[in-house]
């Protein structure tokens, strides 16, 4: 496994493998891995020939000066748990290296970005944009693989590859989820070990709603589904709300969409968790 800091780097070892007629593979990560993102690898390696996986910590998409600083970076780490996948090369940029002038592209989404991380993260899709954008051209590759966890990012992102005509193809991969339930994430390293036994009634709550779905309005389960969370000591809901899978928005009937997905953000002290439930899809 070959690791690189420099775009020129980068290019040189993919352009080496492209000519040999090797389909390439990218996992963009932001770092601090765990299982879900040796998943995205995994799916990865499966139709590709060369896998990628980016390190980067992107600042353009951060609101919040403070999560910025706080989010974990353990690149050694990362870089000695690829070394036992299929990954054969990571490309650890710097913030120079990535942004050697500012990028001040605007993008617009309609109203994919206005609603739920975009509502409440102002600026933070338009940041996401920017990078992955630049990280497709440099690496340019044939497939991408993203985690549904993110469902709102993956949405983005899937509209973002239209707007730009980019020929690569995006590959949504399923939650991956710790014994417990508790949807894998970064971020789970930052919560205490108290916060760590209470945080799985996120996701607990999410499923045991899926069965009383559609037997109850909308807006019950909107309510169930926040107060039932919000009963544990320590959690606070900052969003549940109920959408149609493709457009984003709120419906407010079970009949109005055939993709129905429950999206939900939880302050777990000062820890930003994010995790969704599927409710219906045909």
């Amino acid at each position: 496994m070959i690791v690189v800091k420099t775009v020129g780097e980068l290019q040189n070892v993919v352009k080496e493998h492209r000519q040999g007629g090797a389909r390439i593979g990218f996992v963009p990560t932001m770092g601090a891995l765990h299982a879900g993102h040796l998943s995205l690898v995994d799916e990865a390696a499966r139709s590709c020939d060369l896998v990628v996986v980016s390190i980067f910590v992107n600042p353009t998409q951060f609101n919040n000066a403070a999560d910025l600083e706080n989010y974990p970076r353990t690149l050694d780490r990362d870089v000695a748990l690829l070394s036992g996948t299929a990954c054969r090369l990571v490309f650890a940029p710097s913030v120079a290296e990535m942004y050697p002038e500012p990028d001040t592209r605007v993008f617009d989404f309609g109203e994919l970005d206005k609603v739920m991380e975009g509502k409440h993260r102002p600026g933070h899709f338009n940041g996401v944009a920017q990078v992955v954008s630049r990280l497709f051209d440099m690496v340019r590759p044939d497939m991408a693989f993203f985690g549904q966890k993110d469902f709102q990012q993956l949405a983005i992102i899937v509209q973002l590859v239209k707007q730009l005509q980019l020929p690569v193809q995006i590959v949504p991969c399923p939650i991956i989820r710790e014994a417990d339930g508790l949807a894998m994430s970064s971020r789970n390293t930052l919560l205490t070990p108290e916060q760590r036994k209470i945080v799985p009634v996120i996701a607990k709550t999410l499923m045991e709603s899926c069965n009383f779905a559609g037997h109850r309005s909308v807006k019950e389960v909107k309510n169930e589904v926040t107060a039932t969370v919000n009963k544990s000591t320590g959690l606070e809901v900052e969003y549940f709300d109920i959408v149609d899978g493709f457009s984003l928005q709120s419906i407010d009937n079970w009949d109005k969409s055939d993709y129905i997905v429950g999206c939900i953000a939880v302050f777990a002290g000062n820890v930003r968790l994010i995790d969704n439930i599927i409710y219906k899809k045909k």
